[in-house]
């Protein structure tokens, strides 16, 4: 039967300060996948299991920092939900899979894997893989993402997760947020803020406009919009972006 190798009984919770990765783990055994999934957890990320390529397709319509497929899944193929996911976007996918032949690790790197493992593995090897994938993946993209708690803004894409589910924002709300991110830790004032993202055409827009926008960007991504976390008012002045 197939095993985790050196996998520890007890391990120590690391408690972090930064914003936790979230990866996927697609393996129909139940007992490696929630074995992986202690270990990961252990380790200071939040992971997710899927036991078929169906239960995958439905988790990955939320976002992962990484995806660690198996190749023979009950109802389909890894290699054909790799190529899927690589069409979609460039979450990194490591392969697992007992499949260790040179003709399959070869298949698997055209379909576009980050990283292939064959079974058993030590879990800590594993461990090391995954940062190294992640620091490769993340290394082109440092400048166009960044995260705070449980909210992930892509600024390539316009795009906003809170905690890795997709945030439908309009484009000024968007172009809002971004804002207040990018100066975070100054103060932004009403008329500053009015002149940058509407008024730059010198169009008069009431300040009104202002305040609906930020009460509709917290109800979407504040946990209570009556206290915010993110989206803090100066009295008197106008807008921070923080942490409290």
């Amino acid at each position: 039967a197939f095993h985790l190798k050196y996998f520890e009984r007890s391990v120590e919770i690391v408690y972090s300060t930064e914003v936790m990765q979230k990866i996927l783990i697609v393996e129909d055994d139940v007992i490696i996948c929630g074995g992986i999934k202690v270990y990961l957890e252990s380790k200071g990320f939040m992971a997710d299991c899927a036991y078929s390529a169906a239960q995958a397709k439905t988790a990955l319509q939320s976002r992962y920092s990484l995806v660690l497929l198996d190749i023979n899944l009950p109802d389909g193929d890894g290699m054909e939900l790799c190529r899927e996911i690589r069409q979609k976007g460039n979450t990194p996918v490591i392969f697992l899979t007992a499949n260790d032949t040179e003709e399959n690790m070869i298949a698997g790197f055209r379909q576009g894997c980050d990283d292939y493992i064959a079974k058993p593995f030590s879990v800590e090897l594993l461990y090391q893989r995954i940062l190294a994938v992640l620091r490769r993946s993340q290394s082109t993209v440092e400048n166009e993402t960044v995260s705070y708690g449980e909210l992930m803004m892509d600024f390539s894409r316009m795009q906003l997760y809170k905690n890795g589910t997709p945030v439908k924002l309009s484009a000024t709300e968007f172009k809002l947020l971004e804002m207040l991110v990018r100066n975070k830790g100054q103060v932004l004032t009403r008329n500053v803020i009015l002149e940058r993202i509407w008024d730059c055409n010198e169009n008069y827009i009431d300040e009104n406009t202002l305040s609906v926008h930020i009460r509709r960007l917290r109800q979407k991504i504040e946990t209570d919009p009556k206290n915010p976390r993110y989206i803090i008012t100066v009295f008197g002045i106008g807008y921070t972006f923080g942490e409290s």
